[in-house]
């Protein structure tokens, strides 16, 4: 890892920071559906808490996250190699790198998907607000947000996965 300064807090190499293990926190039947996607989190390594950024690799074939939207928590990415779609509630757009896209809370649920026979690589940042909650609208799901800073998924009816 290549740290300017000797401080962590400094400067490091995005790719030199480590996938994160877990490919996801759903639960089945929606966790291997996560398969396609390698996440670094950026924020994390400098132990940001207000805000987290990822450093995301969607392989062909691969989603960011299924179609969701959250509460209180704003969210924007930025694609820097390859070409997504971005799947929304009312339409679907071709990204190409250097584009970004922002999602305010209780906006448009939203997606990425990788539709191409090569590797997308973006920036997703969002910030971490305590109370948050997620919605799905095509899945039987609900997210919230613990005070321990965990999702927590249940079915809509609020049966516990």
């Amino acid at each position: 890892m290549v740290v300017k300064n000797s401080v962590q807090s400094a400067v490091a190499n995005a790719t030199d920071v480590a996938p994160r293990t877990k490919p996801s926190n759903y639960p089945e039947p929606f966790f291997s559906r996560m398969a396609g996607r390698e996440k670094r989190q950026l924020g994390d390594f400098f132990g940001l808490t207000n805000f987290g950024v990822n450093l995301t690799r969607l392989v062909p074939g691969g989603e960011s996250a299924l179609l969701h939207k959250h509460s209180k928590q704003d969210e924007l990415i930025y694609i820097l190699e390859g070409n997504p779609t971005l799947v929304l509630e009312t339409q679907v757009i071709d990204m190409s790198p250097g584009e970004f896209a922002g999602f305010p809370a209780q906006g448009e649920a939203h997606q990425l998907v990788n539709n191409t026979d090569e590797d997308v690589v973006y920036l997703e940042m969002g910030d971490r607000v305590e109370g948050d909650e997620g919605s799905y609208p095509k899945d039987d799901l609900k997210a919230a947000l613990d005070a321990n800073g965990q999702w927590q998924f249940t079915h809509k009816d609020g049966r516990p996965y």
